[in-house]
């Protein structure tokens, strides 16, 4: 009978990053509103100083991609030409976006249209509620959850399926860095990264899990009409975090990717009742009007050059912030899918199909919201302001004629996407923290991931307890600073590969 591989831990990038996390946990039960005050003097330090270097970023990895797939590059096979891919395409799309979504484009594709439709920034004279302020609602949530943020995800991830399949390099955050620095990319400096990257994602991850809570808090007492208070919010943090420990310890094959078909197949579902049930002329007009605006100010708008600052930082660079703290371990698992693929199919399900799924999702979505508040006098805004942006989505579903079998057909899939989500980054996280990863031996111990999983699931329900939507918000942007300068260095690897033609100093591997 054939041993099971080992994989003991890594000590410095298991238990640093969990000590710092127990620290703050710690820091805000005992600390509280001083705590609190301290965060947010941190996180206006980090929109205020490195929100230009966030704008630029996400506008220049587009123009790299494109650059790749037109470079000789793009015929690169990952992992060479015998390399057999892991997943069908079918279920590597379904795996590539339940990962990066979560829960956000859930919890934010209805909430967020509100806040631009009814207070738009006043350097653009918009008067609130008006069909000007809705297209520019609509652009913006195009601008938010198409191209530029997933070009974030795709820049890292195609970086390190380069250096780990194709230069054999170890699964590691310092393997992006091989590329620029040699082998002088691993050791203390590889080990530094691990540790920042690890604590980046925590904070990103229970950012999303705090936004999953309180859509499904809301949804659950708006079915149930009660209110369940922090009970409540703690008994849904139990309950998604075994859930995806008990997908983990399935695989990536039957855990992972069937929950990620599911998921997926749910969201189609959402899209084509609300098209169906929806005003869908005006979610059509809406959504024309937004892309013609999006495409007219993409560049500014990215770089926040037509906007208010306060603004752009708040909304643009809080997004932009939030993709680089998933990022760089994001990229470690989408990374792992890509075996057996070209660099061109790898752009095309890691950012074109998502890119174009967003666009779908919130023309139904958000156009569906727009087009309610402007019909009822802003009455859903007039939610999002007493409530909180906890039931706005079920509030939405509700003037759909839903019903409750939609509304718990909604909630599970909120619940289902968090799950699906998590379940893959847990595992890039545990196998970054212990040693032994290798493509035929990809899972980490269960423990491991174990104490991730509860980690996370911690900070989410501490960040709920004492900040709300603002420590969701401000937690992802502290997630997001460290991960800006480690993606950047992935995009800087991932140019001098473009310009060598190659992953490595073999013949081009072509399809």
């Amino acid at each position: 009978m054939p041993t099971q591989p080992r994989h003991p831990i890594n000590r410095p990038v298991f238990f640093v990053p969990l000590a710092i996390l127990s620290a703050a946990l710690i820091g805000s039960l005992w600390l509280g509103a001083d705590f609190l005050a301290a965060e947010t003097a941190v996180n206006d330090w980090i929109l205020l100083r490195l929100g230009p270097v966030f704008a630029v970023a996400g506008l220049a990895f587009l123009l790299l991609l494109a650059a790749v797939a037109l470079s000789p590059l793009g015929k690169t096979i990952i992992g060479g030409p015998q390399a057999k891919p892991i997943l069908d395409r079918w279920r590597w799309f379904a795996v590539m976006l339940c990962t990066t979504i979560a829960t956000g484009i859930l919890f934010w594709g209805a909430a967020e249209p509100l806040f631009h439709l009814n207070a738009p920034p006043a350097m653009l004279g918009l008067k609130p509620g008006s069909s000007e302020a809705a297209a520019f609602a609509m652009s913006t949530m195009f601008l938010h959850w198409t191209l530029t943020p997933y070009a974030i995800y795709t820049v890292a991830a195609l970086a390190f399926a380069l250096v780990y399949y194709n230069r054999r390099e170890p699964f590691s955050l310092s393997s992006l860095f091989v590329p620029l620095l040699g082998p002088r990319a691993h050791g203390p400096v590889g080990t530094g990264i691990d540790i920042i990257c690890l604590y980046a994602l925590v904070a990103g991850m229970a950012a999303s899990m705090g936004a999953g809570i309180l859509a499904l808090a809301g949804g659950v007492e708006g079915l149930g009409g009660f209110s369940g208070g922090m009970p409540l919010r703690w008994a849904i943090a139990a309950l998604i975090v075994a859930c995806f420990l008990m997908s983990a310890a399935t695989g990536l094959q039957k855990g992972i990717a069937g929950l990620s078909v599911l998921n997926t197949w749910l969201f189609f579902g959402i899209i084509v009742f609300v098209l169906v049930a929806g005003p869908t002329a005006e979610m059509v007009g809406l959504s024309l009007h937004g892309g013609a605006d999006y495409v007219r100010t993409f560049v500014p708008r990215n770089l926040g050059l037509d906007v208010d600052g306060d603004w752009h930082r708040q909304w643009t660079i809080f997004n932009w912030a939030n993709w680089f703290a998933w990022a760089p371990v994001t990229a470690l698992f989408l990374g792992r899918l890509a075996v057996g693929y070209s660099v061109r199919a790898f752009i095309l399900f890691n950012l074109i199909l998502p890119a174009l799924f967003g666009a779908v999702w919130m023309t139904a979505i958000a156009g569906a919201t727009i087009a309610f508040d402007q019909q009822s006098g802003a009455g859903l805004y007039a939610i999002l302001s007493a409530q909180g942006p906890d039931p706005v989505l079920f509030r939405l579903f509700d003037a759909l004629g839903g019903g409750p079998l939609v509304t718990g057909i909604v909630l599970f899939t909120i619940f289902l996407s968090y799950v699906a989500g998590a379940d893959a980054n847990v595992s890039a996280m545990s196998a970054l923290s212990t040693h032994g990863i290798t493509p035929d031996a990809p899972e980490a111990p269960f423990g491991v991931q174990s104490v991730w999983g509860i980690a996370v699931g911690l900070v989410a329900v501490v960040l709920v307890a004492s900040a709300g939507i603002d420590g969701i918000r401000m937690m992802s942007v502290l997630g997001g600073a460290p991960a800006l300068f480690v993606i950047i260095g992935a995009a800087l690897s991932l140019a001098v590969m473009t310009v060598r033609g190659r992953p490595t100093a073999a013949p081009i591997i072509s399809e």
